[in-house]
């Protein structure tokens, strides 16, 4: 069980330049923080956009780089989108679940369903001939700029990395998990008991995605340019999760 949380408080990082391909972002964001005048101090989880760190880590894909298989080509005729992007859809998955015009559900490489693999053409380039793949191990990618940044300030820190999510029979998107390092994803209150004795059997609390969705709305989606944010209250935890542990088994799914 994790430590109880009173109180948080959340804050965007001004000042994020735009990201290419190479940039350092722990030195990115310790100079953000250090001219936002913000001191980070255990504990503390600093949240930053997927967006980012594909950039950063060179997924930004030019689509006339891309050939469309007919596998690809005749999916893009049922969906009525652009073959090359569907292409980069199925090598970015392991299967198809849903399709319809104009929507392409897939379960993503990493383990989770979603919208075309995450692939994202919104605030990239000035065309729409450009392409934005999901970090290829963003757990990992989580624990490197976790390590980063704890060298460099002497403190224990959780990172996590954030995506938009859409949820079936919800409208809207929140922010999800993707990447975490430093802290607790899943707090399993199975086996315990609520106020009246009652022996809790399916209680299994997601923290990643329940910070995920605060830091985002503080975060923005669209025009803010604010992709990093710092967490603060978050009670220090002993155990070091991942969002992989997010991902249910396929085995139980009950909806496919």
């Amino acid at each position: 069980m994790a430590n109880p949380i009173s109180s948080l408080h959340i804050q965007a990082i001004q000042g994020i330049p735009l990201i290419h391909d190479g940039d350092q972002l722990d030195s990115i964001i310790l100079s953000s923080l250090k001219s936002n005048g913000v001191e980070l101090e255990d504990g503390d989880i600093v949240v930053v956009a997927q967006k980012i760190v594909s950039k950063a880590e060179g997924r930004l894909i030019r689509l006339s780089d891309v050939n469309a298989g007919e596998d690809a080509t005749k999916l893009a005729e049922e969906t009525e989108k652009d073959p090359r992007l569907v292409q980069l859809i199925l090598d970015e998955s392991t299967e198809v679940v849903r399709k319809k015009a104009g929507v392409l559900i897939v379960r993503h490489n990493l383990g989770h369903i979603g919208a075309n693999a995450g692939i994202d053409q919104s605030n990239i380039e000035n065309d729409d001939e450009y392409a934005l793949l999901l970090p290829s191990d963003p757990d990992s990618s989580a624990v490197k700029l976790k390590f980063q940044l704890d060298s460099a300030l002497n403190v224990d820190l959780g990172v996590l990395i954030v995506d938009s999510h859409n949820r079936p029979w919800r409208m809207g998107t929140i922010g999800g998990a993707i990447g975490c390092a430093g802290f607790q994803v899943l707090d399993d209150q199975r086996g315990g008991v609520d106020l009246f004795d009652r022996e809790l059997k399916v209680t299994l609390i997601n923290r990643a995605d329940s910070i995920a969705a605060l830091a985002t709305l503080i975060m923005g989606e669209t025009t803010e340019m604010t992709p990093v944010a710092v967490v603060k209250g978050f009670a220090n935890d002993e155990l070091d999760g991942r969002a992989s542990e997010i991902n249910r088994p396929k085995e139980e799914d009950l909806f496919q």
